[in-house]
């Protein structure tokens, strides 16, 4: 039993601070809901038997999960991740919800397939980048490769729509191939392809150029596209230095769209003030660290990409959030993991870190966090 909790403590109790902070910020964004009983309910269901409860035990079970496994099955867990985002366009299974498909129908509950993709995705990256190694060089076997894998997702996610999924797992998988030993020609080609596909994303979807022109001027349409824009920055501005109190927020019953999903960081600010938001920006940027700390001192680059590409999704997805509400970054659609309403997104979140402990207590070189 000793040796099943000989993990990094900090990365583990950093981990617990933000699964704790998003109890207490989901509970009180989930006042404004009081008011449908059953509507309440359920979001209280999802969120913490499904998501929490289900994220815990997952958590154990990746903790002891061989990770070998991971490395030998990485081709088959990605493929099981295509399969799921593929299920959302057949009929009766996947259903559409805000002009998006992205969820999946398992009776009386729901499945968002691409939370479970994320990971995968970021396995068999890990995987595939151990074993091409020094190859990585060559077009033909690294760019090319890369690109047919991240290709297909894009298409599969573009399709949903979810464009703000892909630009994760996009963003998450180039650092992870530049950290395998990417070429600087390599970089500049993504680079280039990345900027000629933006272009044309902004071109064949007005809503993506809508969110820039607010994202330039954000009271340009004050009352439409720009609206959710001005009410998140409006919370945050009356929590002042130190909020109106847990449970206390008023934008959040009328005027904030979406607070329990990707506007939960304005409720939190207008609650717990500039203080609240700064520890929990504080809070993810030790998470980031210590799990970069973590997969330094590993020696297999499986283990050492598979802790990057975690540790990098959740911070990425968490602070492309926080640009958000802040109007630092055009707005998207993420939720802020450990925060944001979505079970699903939740429980897989806390598996992962299962399987980042699962590393340090694995695979790391000989460290002082093991020794009494």
């Amino acid at each position: 039993m000793k040796k099943y909790f000989q993990f990094d403590k900090l990365f583990f109790w950093l981990s617990v601070a933000l699964v704790v902070i998003g109890i207490f910020v989901f509970l009180s964004a989930s006042f404004s809901a009081f008011g449908d009983a059953a509507k309440f309910k359920g979001i209280l269901f999802n969120q913490f038997v499904l998501g929490l409860g289900g994220g815990i035990i997952l958590f154990f079970i990746m903790l002891r999960f061989p990770i070998e496994f991971l490395r030998k099955y990485a081709l088959a867990i990605y493929g099981l991740g295509l399969v799921l985002l593929i299920l959302v366009f057949v009929p009766h299974i996947g259903f559409a919800h805000g002009g998006a498909r992205r969820w999946l129908n398992l009776g009386p509950l729901s499945f968002q397939s691409v939370e479970f993709a994320k990971f995968a995705v970021i396995i068999y990256l890990a995987a595939w980048l151990s074993v091409v190694k020094a190859k990585i060089v060559n077009i033909s076997q690294g760019l090319v490769p890369f690109g047919i894998i991240m290709g297909i997702v894009g298409a599969l996610l573009l399709a949903q729509p979810d464009t703000d999924s892909f630009l994760i797992i996009l963003v998450t998988g180039v650092v992870m191939y530049i950290l395998a030993g990417a070429k600087w020609r390599d970089i500049g080609i993504m680079l280039a392809i990345g900027i000629i596909a933006g272009g044309s994303l902004l071109v064949m979807r007005p809503y993506l150029m809508a969110r820039i022109k607010d994202f330039i001027d954000p009271s340009r349409d004050a009352l439409g596209s720009s609206y959710q824009v001005q009410q998140q920055l409006i919370a945050i501005g009356s929590g002042k230095l130190t909020g109106r109190g847990f449970g206390q927020g008023i934008q959040k019953f009328q005027y904030l769209p979406e607070p329990l999903g990707d506007s939960i960081f304005s409720v939190a600010g207008e609650e717990f003030g500039f203080l609240g938001l700064l520890v929990i920006i504080l809070v993810y940027v030790m998470f980031f660290f210590r799990g970069i700390w973590i997969a330094n001192r590993i020696k297999d680059p499986f283990g050492k990409l598979l802790v990057i590409g975690i540790v990098g999704l959740i911070v990425f997805q968490s602070f492309l959030n926080i640009a958000s509400a802040t109007a630092v970054f055009p707005l998207g659609g993420l939720p802020l993991i450990f925060i944001s309403h979505g079970g699903t997104a939740l429980a897989f979140a806390i598996g992962a870190i299962g399987i980042v402990l699962n590393i340090s207590r694995t695979q790391q070189k000989e460290s002082t966090i093991f020794k009494k």
